[in-house]
């Protein structure tokens, strides 16, 4: 049911598509971004405790274990704290600061809170959080919902893999195939492209203001905070650390990501267009819903509503993908402000992608194979057979067998059976051969 904030939103994610997109919101909202920098704050200062910095040794282990509850029981009324606070100091990631100290006096570690923070620059939150978010939205909701439009392409792959159907090269028709090695031919391109996503790091910058640990190093020098910060961000947050950095994150892996992302929007893509020529060509009916309306004059039309949504979602995420891609990774010097305005729109494509992943499943669950269609379009393009008998000429060894099939074929209507098998009866050569040659039809003529 729509609310009357969803309808007064400026993006139609949180508008119009806010009940499909809810599931993303724990990852990319502004709660979320809050939530996810309070999360990497506390495990910093957690991670101080436990490498025994001087002036956290009082600490009960207990308490160190129990602060985890204020990053996982953020609530509203905390991020609406935080908000407050930003309104003050107009700086975000110092407002989540400010909120944690005031967290730590009621924890009673008013004498520790200084370390909240400790060394650090806004980045190293941002750099930490950001990823971060990403890294669980794709594991915990982007990854299998993926996962299931190519379980549902494999299984429509195995429920058509006999259906022989016209090929079209060039919009032409060309040697006939299957239905679903068809299907098939997406399912195995998104594979291939989800496997190579699974190799790109999720990784992060933490090394103070430059890069340097100068804060950290300037005051504990008998510290390797390198090998701190490692183990921080492999056992703390899943991520790996970038080694040699200016004040930012390189966004070098973000940007690999985005642009895998942008690899499986146009496999997507490709298949929501095929579909939608399919369904042009009525090789698909599409399941009706008595309640909906197909058009707002033509009272008999089904569009295919789905796939068309589908592509247009998927360009916008590509747009974006894009130039996240291609923006993140440039910065001026030691860094400029740049990133951060586009790192807030991180999940925004995502956001798309997901609308355009809903869209797919819903229109594939309403097709409808209609395999008269495919079976008139064999019969009246008999002519596709003129590759099988020229190949098997070339074979036997007859002189220009391409150039006789070309004449008897190319550009011509209504070559059926029967003129195909006139061009056989006429050729001089073994009748074994033409028998195999008469066997030859647009229904068996499938390849492998």
């Amino acid at each position: 049911m729509e609310t009357i904030s969803s309808l007064k939103n400026i993006s139609p994610v949180d508008g119009r598509y806010a009940n499909k997109t809810r599931a993303l919101s724990p990852y990319f909202s502004e709660f979320a971004l809050i939530k996810y920098r309070v999360l990497v704050e506390v495990r910093y200062f957690q991670a101080l405790w436990e490498w025994k910095i001087p002036g956290l040794e009082d600490i009960p282990e207990s308490t160190i274990q129990g602060l985890k509850e204020i990053a996982e029981n953020f609530s509203d009324r905390d991020a609406v704290r935080v908000k407050e606070i930003e309104g003050v100091t107009n700086h975000d990631v110092k407002a989540v600061e400010y909120f944690l100290k005031e967290e730590w006096d009621r924890w009673g570690l008013s004498g520790s809170k200084e370390f909240l923070h400790f060394g650090l620059t806004s980045q190293d939150i941002n750099n930490t959080a950001v990823p971060l978010s990403i890294k669980e939205a794709l594991e915990q909701q982007i990854l299998p919902e993926l996962a299931k439009v190519v379980r549902s392409l494999v299984d429509l792959a195995e429920k058509w893999k006999d259906v022989p159907m016209l090929a079209r090269t060039h919009g032409q028709p060309a040697s006939p195939t299957r239905l679903g090695k068809e299907i098939r031919v997406f399912s195995e391109r998104l594979e291939v492209q989800l496997k190579l996503l699974e190799g790109i790091p999720h990784t992060g910058k933490f090394g103070g203001a430059t890069g340097n640990f100068n804060a950290h190093h300037v005051t504990y020098p008998e510290v390797n905070w390198p090998k701190f910060a490692d183990e921080f961000l492999e056992k703390k947050l899943g991520l790996r650390r970038q080694q040699t950095t200016t004040q930012i994150e390189h966004y070098d892996n973000m940007a690999a990501i985005y642009h895998a992302f942008v690899r499986i929007d146009n496999i997507l893509l490709d298949f929501c267009r095929d579909i939608w020529t399919y369904i042009s060509m009525d090789y698909f009916k599409q399941k009706s819903i008595a309640t909906e309306v197909g058009s707002s004059a033509m009272p008999h039309k089904v569009n295919p509503i789905d796939f068309e949504n589908a592509e247009g979602n998927l360009g916008i995420a590509n747009a974006l993908f894009e130039h996240l891609a291609s923006k993140l990774p440039v910065s001026r010097l030691q860094r400029d402000l740049t990133d951060s305005t586009v790192l807030r729109n991180a999940g925004l494509p995502f956001a798309h992608l997901w609308i355009a992943l809903k869209s797919i499943q819903k229109g594939m669950g309403k097709l409808q194979l209609n395999e008269n269609k495919l079976r008139s379009d064999l019969e009246e393009n008999y002519m596709v057979v003129a590759e099988a008998i020229q190949n098997i000429l070339r074979r036997e060894g007859v002189e220009a067998p391409y150039e006789k099939l070309k004449a008897l074929t190319r550009g011509k209507a209504n070559i059926g059976p029967e003129e195909i098998r006139e061009f056989i009866d006429g050729l001089e050569i073994d009748e074994r051969v033409k028998a195999q040659l008469r066997e030859i039809s647009p229904f068996n003529y499938l390849g492998l």
